[in-house]
């Protein structure tokens, strides 16, 4: 790769800062814009917010329209939020003024089914101005999805698939923490989960995307959504959980043919996990049973993944695409 790709930032979150560091720190590519929409935010310097070395003396805007038509550039890297509804009409912006788009949208990864009118008009508006689409990140995206589906490349018939992701959320970034309900009362939890307001976003659309893949049509799946309840105290650096609160979220995912349940995917997240790891299980001929031991870190293995797409986005046929739909991506030096 000769020419450096030219990229814009759209969110500087958590997330988004953390991508630019990974953008700067490759050498691969040009950071020419920088957009968010808090105002507190809105004319610093993307390098200090991102906590680089040093000012890169690109600034923060809010005029997201002007700067997507005025910069040149060949993708956007955008990380706002993970509902699709939200975030549809920045991603047909984008697409209207000539960008290929990279996104962490949860609900955007397999639309298809959970969004069909939503996936189409984007799809539709990408193919009308020849760029792509793609949501992705470490789950879903990548280790609830993507990585077991390629796993069955060797399976001379599938039974079911099971993944498997228990993390310790100790170790993630605090609105993660606060995003799986750590800390609060149990009435508290049940309460945002009522409102839709607590849940792991996405492994639905996860289930979808590697039945899609296997060549199975989902007849119904089910998402519940559970509280740990903690049995002591347990403190960490960014907040105190007092026991019989909530630790953290277990959520399953469940995916039918008829009756028989094909898909599993089980997300736990918890302060203080004490087995952390990630799992998939395929029954079939052969059955396997692979396991990464402490699991992977979701804030760093999302701003890779999204970093190592942008070539092969930019490469894609125009369209929203899938992970399965796509050249593989790698890490690349």
């Amino acid at each position: 790769m000769n020419k450096k790709i030219r990229v814009v930032q759209y969110g500087l979150g958590p997330i988004g800062c953390r991508s630019v560091q990974f953008l700067v720190e490759r050498g691969h590519f040009d950071l020419v814009g920088a957009i968010d929409s808090d105002p507190q935010k809105v004319g610093l310097d993307v390098g200090e917010l991102a906590e680089l070395p040093k000012a890169l003396g690109l600034h923060v805007t809010d005029k997201s329209t002007n700067l997507l038509r005025e910069v040149d550039a060949e993708v956007v890297v955008l990380t706002t939020t993970s509902d699709l509804e939200q975030i549809r009409l920045q991603v047909l912006e984008i697409i209207s003024c000539g960008k290929n788009v990279v996104s962490t949208c949860e609900e955007l990864v397999f639309p298809w089914i959970t969004n069909p009118s939503q996936a189409e008009e984007i799809d539709v508006a990408a193919r009308e101005q020849g760029v792509s689409v793609l949501s992705t990140g470490v789950n879903p995206g990548f280790l609830m999805d993507f990585l077991p589906l390629v796993m069955t490349a060797v399976c001379r018939d599938v039974e079911k698939v099971t993944v498997e992701r228990i993390q310790d959320a100790q170790y993630r970034r605090l609105p993660f923490q606060k995003k799986i309900g750590a800390g609060l009362t149990v009435r508290e939890f049940e309460e945002r989960v009522k409102a839709g307001n607590l849940r792991h976003v996405g492994l639905t659309e996860s289930m979808h995307l590697l039945a899609s893949g296997l060549g199975w049509k989902l007849d119904r799946t089910q998402d519940i959504i559970e509280p740990v309840i903690a049995s002591r105290e347990v403190i960490t650096a960014n907040l105190t959980v007092e026991s019989g609160r909530a630790l953290g979220v277990n959520q399953i995912g469940r995916g039918y043919i008829g009756d028989q349940e094909v898909i599993t995917l089980v997300f736990r997240a918890t302060i203080g996990e004490p087995v952390p790891r990630d799992r998939v299980l395929i029954q079939g001929t052969p059955s396997i049973n692979m396991a990464i031991e402490e699991g992977v870190n979701g804030d760093t293995a999302t701003c890779a993944i999204i970093v190592n797409a942008i070539p092969v986005v930019i490469q894609a046929p125009p369209g929203l695409r899938t992970m399965a739909d796509i050249n593989p991506i790698s890490f690349f030096k």
